[in-house]
């Protein structure tokens, strides 16, 4: 039995490191908003113009994903709170057809990738 509720105290845990992680890169998207209104701001060439718009449409793309993410962590969390016992839990938290941890594996790289681009955009066009 002290193995089930410890295996419980992990998945929030893992659950709840996740969820903050995706605050944090929302947050961040809304800083690279605002770094792309004032590379906008300054009326560059056209280059500039049509990367800026392909990264303002990426971060709408991952702060939609984001949220995603962040409802299916609350409704894992969720069911984890009101199951009635480990073995329950243990049928319902792995019925989703994709599991969230890879789905979050995902997430976290293409998010790297993204940000990554757009700091190399950020030299070239920022002073």
């Amino acid at each position: 039995m002290q193995t089930k509720v410890s295996r419980l105290s992990d998945l929030k845990f893992n659950l709840e490191t996740w969820r903050r992680e995706l605050r944090f890169h929302f947050d961040e998207m809304d800083t690279f908003e605002e770094k792309l209104e004032e590379i906008a701001a300054r009326e560059y060439n056209k280059s500039a113009s049509i990367l800026l718009e392909q990264f303002q449409n990426r971060i709408l793309i991952e702060k939609d994903v984001i949220s995603k993410l962040k409802h299916r962590c609350k409704n894992k969390i969720t069911l984890l709170n009101s199951a009635n016992s480990y073995d329950e839990l243990d049928k319902k938290y792995h019925t989703e057809d994709k599991p969230l941890m890879e789905d979050m594996r995902t997430y976290i790289k293409m998010h790297y990738e993204l940000k990554e681009e757009m700091m190399t955009y950020f030299l070239n066009w920022l002073e």
